[in-house]
């Protein structure tokens, strides 16, 4: 994965990490971040889309086949392509 400039410099300040040092309220700051990230993480977006009935039909099929919500399905999907994890066909 190629980093831009920004994500360079940050990765160069944390190689010079052992130059760092540790903040008085360390355990408080670290137990903030980590909760703003985790509601950052768990915030959900709604987005409406189009797609063709027969493709509709057949996903909300193979979601009672697993007993597993169509939009949980539709959800993992979008996350493995954005993480490159699946790649579309076209």
């Amino acid at each position: 994965m190629k980093m831009d400039d920004y994500e360079l410099e940050l990765l160069e300040e944390v190689e010079k990490a052992s130059e760092l040092e540790r903040i008085e309220n360390f355990e408080e700051e670290l137990l903030e971040s980590r909760m703003a990230a985790k509601n950052f993480l768990n915030k959900t977006k709604n987005v409406n889309i189009r797609i063709p009935e027969f493709d509709m039909l057949a996903l909300k099929r193979k979601s009672a086949e697993l007993n597993i919500p169509y939009q949980t399905i539709l959800s993992s999907l979008i996350h493995q392509y954005v993480t490159e994890k699946v790649k579309p066909t076209f």
